[in-house]
């Protein structure tokens, strides 16, 4: 769906309120995975089980070339939004991750380029990934054992090529942490998983499931964050509760000088404007925390609600209005007024 831009003056603060309060701006490089883990919400795309299922749910086409998500960033950063994660899918599959990430536009201390992967590509592109600007990589480890990992991922590659991409990651980059889903499939293994980033002195960071309609039948797999909290609280006194800022709260632990953090629903999470009167509020866990550029040339302020998609594609023939777009979107959505 597209939303039609206000006829008004453009109004920033929205736009730069959220871009000082850490928030996200995710760019999907494809809906495209080489892995069917049940609980995907490809940015709010068709993940790739569903489609599996369902061979005639497809993703949207790709309408962005390389040089548009260039353009895009150049923009968007200018405009204040200055922490970027290239999210999918997997982005190492796609064609447009090599021409995209080796000419990062925008460089500088308040800018800062994340790569989200599940590791399995890491190794057979390192030569060129090395070569480019990203500040950090966050690899998926949802996993510890071949078992866990067909039973999570729907694959029948082994857990060791993701290993094996955690440290080609680690040959390349000085920042590299590791995010896991906390669910029954991989419970036994939290401990695992948790030792083998502090042994690599890697933050972890757990997650409580995000509820969405392509993982509905699968919510019985969804367990609370309460056991690996009581384990982190054995190992470490040192411990923050993050509950400011964008997205939900957390709590931080160090170890040794290492940050593992959990994101817990029981924190509550920061809502703002349309948030409140929002039909589909009850099951979301994430509130506002990041704008989410498709790789079909959308931008949505929320993963659940695709209804809020604004289509900036009419504008990439002039890619300098779209930061003034993009802040009247924002701005029309923390009013309420989308």
């Amino acid at each position: 769906m597209t939303v039609p831009l206000p006829k008004t003056d453009v109004d920033w603060t929205a736009l730069r309120n959220f871009a000082a309060l850490r928030g996200q701006l995710r760019v999907s490089l494809t809906p495209v995975c080489n892995l069917k883990c049940w609980f995907c919400h490809n940015e709010g795309d068709v993940p790739p089980p569903f489609t599996h299922l369902h061979r005639d749910a497809k993703p949207r086409a790709r309408e962005l070339t390389a040089d548009d998500y260039v353009n895009l960033l150049r923009e968007l950063i200018g405009a204040g939004l200055k922490r970027v994660y290239f999210t999918g899918g997997e982005p190492l599959a796609s064609k447009l991750a090599r021409p995209v990430l080796t000419r990062l536009p925008v460089h500088g201390p308040d800018v800062s380029y994340t790569l989200i992967t599940n590791g399995l590509l890491m190794r057979t592109h390192q030569d060129w990934l090395a070569t480019t600007g990203l500040d950090k990589v966050k690899v998926s480890l949802h996993y510890f054992s071949d078992d866990s990992f067909r039973a999570i991922a729907q694959t029948r590659a082994g857990v060791a090529t993701v290993l094996d991409g955690i440290e080609a990651a680690r040959e390349m980059f000085e920042r590299v942490e590791l995010n896991t889903l906390i669910q029954r499939e991989n419970e036994h293994e939290l401990h695992d998983i948790l030792t083998f980033g502090l042994e690599r002195r890697l933050p972890v960071q757990f997650i409580e499931l995000v509820d969405t309609d392509f993982n509905a039948d699968r919510r019985s797999s969804a367990v609370g964050a309460r056991g690996i909290i009581d384990h982190l609280r054995t190992l470490t006194s040192e411990e923050e509760t993050e509950v400011s800022g964008t997205g939900q709260g957390r709590r931080i632990f160090r170890i040794d000088g290492i940050e593992v953090d959990v994101i817990q629903r029981e924190l509550g999470r920061h809502h703002v404007g349309q948030c409140g009167t929002c039909p589909v509020k009850a099951k979301c866990a994430e509130g506002f925390w990041a704008l989410r550029l498709d790789h079909a040339g959308g931008v949505q302020p929320c993963l659940l609600r695709d209804d809020l998609r604004r289509d900036i594609r009419p504008l990439l023939a002039d890619p300098e209005q779209i930061p003034a777009a993009v802040a009247q979107h924002v701005s029309a959505f923390t009013e309420g007024t989308l």
